[in-house]
């Protein structure tokens, strides 16, 4: 009876035991994914990834991760379960920024970029040395997953940074840095259908995002320190101001709010997206802040601070810092499986 007893208490609980909440996995340039136990909020291990890993995302079946790597110019696919690189796939000089849509992996690369990291001591927007006069066209590659190889590539403006799809998938928008534009493309032929001058609004697109129900996207501008709204065929609605040196930028799943990482103020900022005002500043107090990422439940938004080397854990509802994870090896990206809404990723 004793082992009856023993697997009853067993089956008991578990039952009573909360939904599993997933895991966060964190690029980190050094060389590694960190994993992040998201019931714990503990690190729980770390998979290898040589090769100066930046972006990162999870494919649709959420067996792989994907990471664009600089050192070798390619993107890796490493298996969860394993925790091995499967494949190592070419896309182009400096890799950048990772989205992944119906089996295929969109990766922005900087040709006219070093990508180099900034120094120990600055923090903000000086990790892509733009010093380069010659401002070589970029391309978006497009890996096919099932192939495992570079199927085709986007021409885009030089400095391709974020990657958005429109609602309903056809589209491809790119920001692109050095010349401040945001440009439009066709999802199965990369054709340019529209391209979008920021310079009159601000300098250095950088992030951007469709809200949930595609009716606007949201860009920030990172050398005017603001943010400007797009409806959905991108025609300028507003210019919106921020904190110092905005990056990542993310809708939450209701769509009622948008969160925008001020690197160099050490924020995220919150705004009403029915007037844009600002409803809070979230001091972090970490350093280089770019990139973040709700939680599959939408509880809470774990953010990446590459020169503290850590993740700031925040509360959704109350916006309040509830945690800080030590996280080495200057953390760049992050995402969850499953897949949730965050300025790298959003669920399907």
């Amino acid at each position: 009876m004793h082992w009856l007893k023993l697997a009853l208490l067993t089956l008991l609980v578990s039952g009573c035991g909360s939904e599993d909440r997933g895991k966060a996995y964190v690029s980190s340039q050094e060389g590694f994914v960190t994993v992040i136990d998201l019931n714990s909020m503990e690190v729980i291990d770390q998979m290898t990834d040589k090769g100066f890993p930046r972006g990162i995302g999870v494919t649709e079946d959420g067996k792989y991760i994907v990471t664009a790597n600089k050192d070798n110019a390619s993107i890796e696919l490493i298996n969860i379960r394993s925790k091995q690189v499967e494949k190592e796939i070419g896309v182009g000089i400096n890799p950048e920024f990772v989205r992944i849509k119906k089996g295929l992996v969109f990766v922005s690369t900087e040709p006219s970029s070093t990508g180099k990291p900034p120094s120990k001591e600055v923090e903000g927007h000086e990790e892509d040395n733009d010093d380069n006069e010659e401002k070589i066209p970029a391309k978006v590659a497009v890996v096919d997953l099932l192939k495992a190889e570079k199927v085709r590539e986007i021409t885009a403006g030089p400095e391709t940074e974020g990657i958005e799809f429109s609602k309903d998938g056809n589209q491809v928008i790119v920001t692109n840095e050095a010349d401040n534009s945001i440009t439009v493309h066709d999802f199965d032929t990369g054709k340019l259908l529209k391209t979008f001058s920021t310079e009159p609004y601000g300098l250095r697109p950088r992030g951007i995002k469709l809200s949930p129900n595609g009716e606007i996207y949201v860009a920030t501008l990172e050398f005017s320190d603001n943010f400007i709204v797009l409806d959905k065929n991108l025609n300028y609605i507003q210019t919106v101001k921020t904190g110092k040196a905005p990056y990542g930028v993310s809708f939450n799943t209701a769509g009622d709010k948008i969160f925008v990482a001020a690197g160099k103020s050490r924020t995220i900022e919150v705004f009403d997206t029915k007037d844009f005002s600002k409803i809070k500043d979230i001091p972090t107090e970490g350093k280089r802040c770019w990139h973040f990422s709700f939680t599959p439940d939408d509880k809470d938004i774990l953010l990446t601070c590459g020169r503290s080397d850590e993740i700031v854990v925040i509360n959704a509802a109350s916006l309040e810092v509830t945690k800080r994870i030590p996280v080495n090896g200057i953390p760049w990206g992050i995402v969850t499986n499953p897949r949730s809404m965050g300025s790298l990723d959003q669920p399907e």
